[in-house]
């Protein structure tokens, strides 16, 4: 009976321990109550601003090129002869002032020539004189004075004025002015067999030696000024309405030390189809200079109003980042020109308050703290 009785209490107590284990275990696994996930406040972007100010800006240009000499000319013989020795040696190296005598080519065949030409007009006026006395007695005196000072060793002189209609046809009948202007042009051609400096300037080739032939057309040798040059430039089409006749333009060498100043002297309208570049000679003096050195440098070209700002601030190239009512805007710019890893912009008004660096995290609308200095 009492086994009969323990086995009932079993039966009853059994599922009451199973249910409370069973509890004892859910409430040990059971998850502790999760903490209410709660957003901190974004902080602002702490920045750094300039405020703007427009002004009118000079613009530079970068400019290189190649020296030529401003004063240089090639040397030709327009007559023909023997080349005779002249006070100063045809040598490279050698200087001339202007008018010095640079070659010398005998002339004594032509200048005879010229004497015997001049003597046949002599002869002709001489014939003349009695019919002159008798037909136009008013014009003798003058054509006698004429005859008096005449030498056939001295340029001719022109001929006395005809004083009347009849007097001029009379003249002519005689073929007296195409003895004359036939004798003229046999001096200038005389003229032509001494060649002197024209500026002056250093001979840089010399190509004939006293005692040579020289025939009309012949290469003589080179002369140039060394203290005159240009500098030929080009520049690009676009930077062309920055530049102007008289501008500026500071000079250097990466060879030669020291620097020049230059100005500029013209600008081509002619435009090179492939390179978009025009040419741009600049003139430039001084000490140390050489034909074919190659000089680099920036002009100063015309004024423009607007703000500078680093290359590297443009934001899709056509924008700057600003402050806005404690937010980040981008502020849309026009380039007026661009100098090295700067830009000239117009379209920022004046105070606006513009970033000088732009910090990672940068976008429209972002909540920033101006920076106290």
């Amino acid at each position: 009976m009492k086994n009969n009785l323990f086995r009932r209490l079993s039966i009853l107590i059994a599922p009451l321990i199973l249910v409370g284990a069973v509890m004892v275990s859910r409430s040990m696994s059971a998850p502790a109550p999760a903490a209410r996930a709660e957003n901190p406040p974004e902080l602002p972007l702490v920045v750094s601003v300039v405020e703007v100010q427009n002004t009118e800006l000079p613009t530079t240009l970068p400019i290189q090129g190649e020296l030529v000499a401003y004063d240089k000319i090639q040397i030709f013989a327009e007559v023909a002869g023997t080349l005779t020795p002249t006070p100063k040696a045809f040598k490279v190296g050698t200087r001339y002032n202007k008018g010095d005598l640079m070659l010398a080519i005998d002339p004594e065949e032509t200048r005879l020539n010229l004497f015997a030409q001049k003597s046949n007009l002599l002869n002709a006026i001489t014939l003349l004189m009695p019919d002159l006395k008798i037909d136009y007695p008013e014009s003798f005196t003058q054509w006698k004075a004429y005859l008096d000072q005449f030498d056939v060793e001295k340029p001719l002189q022109p001929f006395p004025k005809p004083l009347n209609e009849q007097e001029k046809y009379f003249i002519h009948a005689r073929n007296l002015l195409s003895q004359y202007y036939s004798i003229k042009s046999a001096e200038a051609r005389l003229a032509k067999f001494n060649i002197y400096a024209p500026f002056t300037g250093v001979l840089t080739r010399a190509n004939t030696n006293p005692g040579a032939l020289v025939s009309p057309g012949q290469s003589l040798g080179e002369l140039m000024n060394p203290n005159r040059y240009e500098l030929k430039a080009t520049v690009p089409l676009k930077d062309l309405p920055y530049l102007r006749t008289g501008d500026r333009v500071r000079l250097v060498s990466e060879d030669v030390a020291g620097n020049w100043t230059g100005t500029v002297r013209r600008v081509s309208t002619q435009i090179d189809r492939a390179t978009q570049t025009t040419q741009v000679f600049i003139g430039v003096t001084g000490e140390g200079l050489r034909e074919g050195m190659y000089l680099s440098g920036k002009a100063t070209g015309k004024k423009v109003k607007g703000f500078k700002v680093p290359r590297r601030l443009l934001t899709g190239q056509d924008g700057v980042f600003v402050v806005q009512e404690d937010k980040l805007a981008i502020v849309p710019v026009q380039i007026e020109a661009i100098e090295g890893d700067s830009a000239i912009v117009s379209g920022l008004e004046d105070g606006m308050q513009m970033l000088p660096v732009v910090p990672s995290g940068a976008v429209v609308g972002k909540r920033v703290q101006i920076a106290r200095e």
